[in-house]
């Protein structure tokens, strides 16, 4: 398929990592969004990260970075934007009225042949296209952030999501080197940020109860669970972690886990407990401060793509 038109709707920091993806594998992209201003700076921007991961090695595919970005263009009409599209991936701020709108504009345009996938991280496909004649054409295709260096993307179908169009879009990630999961049905907050915001919670509740420092408890992750789950899952890491297996595993340790899981207690709320929030962002900013975010990140990135390549020596 390479070769063959994608569809960019927002020309922000995902919609851009998701042109860059996909010129990498040599398809050509189109970018749009609502203001020619915006469309140009965000070309400018895509020379300028294309050049830099040229001059660092880290640029994806065989072509040069001139030759993909060669391969992208812009546009500040819905009705070009969809012309011949083979693929049109959404990446409009997370707002549903916004996505509601946008997504009754394409309704009316869509080709037979285009499948919709939106970048969301917040909102089940069903929220925004029920009511459409091509909704069976529509999806999900949430990637991790930063895309271009972590290679999951959650595929999740409306209940009316045609198979096909989840099967081409599967195949298509996997033509742009991504590794896509598919949730076999809808469910707020997808698998990632479900399992992300368990870990997030019970985090919470160690720093507000003084057990653990916000560094300590990063560290848990970062030199503990996240060392084996840069390589494998939690299931996976249960079964070799037990000489039966899985089975072994959780009939050895099940009573344990089901001891320690009653004492979680109930969900905090992250926005009304103010005190321990400026707590834990106090500490964050010891560990990274504002003015640092920015070289913090590049630093994550350098990692990740590193990690990455390793990734792809492993079987």
């Amino acid at each position: 398929m390479s070769g063959q038109k994608i569809g960019i709707v927002g020309s922000g920091l995902i919609g851009r990592a998701w042109a860059m993806l996909f010129a990498s594998a040599g398809y050509r992209v189109q970018l749009y969004d609502i203001l020619e201003s915006q469309v140009t700076t965000a070309l400018a921007e895509l020379r300028k990260e294309l050049q830099q991961l040229e001059s660092k090695g880290r640029l994806r595919g065989e072509l040069s970075a001139e030759r993909q970005y060669a391969l992208i263009s812009g546009c500040i009409q819905l009705e070009q934007l969809v012309q011949d599209a083979l693929h049109i991936q959404e990446c409009v701020p997370e707002q549903l009225e916004l996505k509601r709108s946008l997504y009754a504009q394409l309704d009316e345009l869509l080709e037979p042949q285009t499948v919709v996938a939106s970048s969301t991280s917040t909102f089940m496909p069903s929220l925004y296209t029920e009511p459409l004649k091509r909704r069976s054409q529509m999806l999900v295709a949430h990637p991790l952030n930063p895309p271009y260096f972590i290679p999951l993307v959650e595929l999740v179908p409306a209940p009316w999501t045609n198979t096909e169009a989840v099967e081409r879009t599967r195949t298509l990630m996997l033509a742009l080197g991504q590794r896509p999961v598919v949730l076999k049905r809808e469910i707020q907050g997808f698998a990632t940020n479900r399992i992300q915001y368990a870990i997030l919670n019970e985090v919470w509740r160690l720093v507000a109860a003084g057990i653990i420092s916000v560094a300590d408890a990063d560290r848990v992750l970062s030199d503990g669970l996240g060392m084996r789950y840069a390589l494998m899952g939690s299931l996976e890491t249960a079964h070799l972690n037990a000489p039966g297996g899985v089975s072994d595993y959780f009939q050895r340790f099940g009573g344990e886990i089901a001891a320690v899981s009653a004492t979680y207690g109930p969900t905090p709320n992250v926005c009304a407990e103010s005190e321990t929030l400026a707590e834990i962002a106090r500490q964050c900013e010891q560990l990274v401060p504002l003015e640092a975010l920015g070289q913090r990140r590049a630093a994550r990135d350098e990692f990740l793509t590193r990690l990455s390549e390793l990734k792809r020596q492993l079987p």
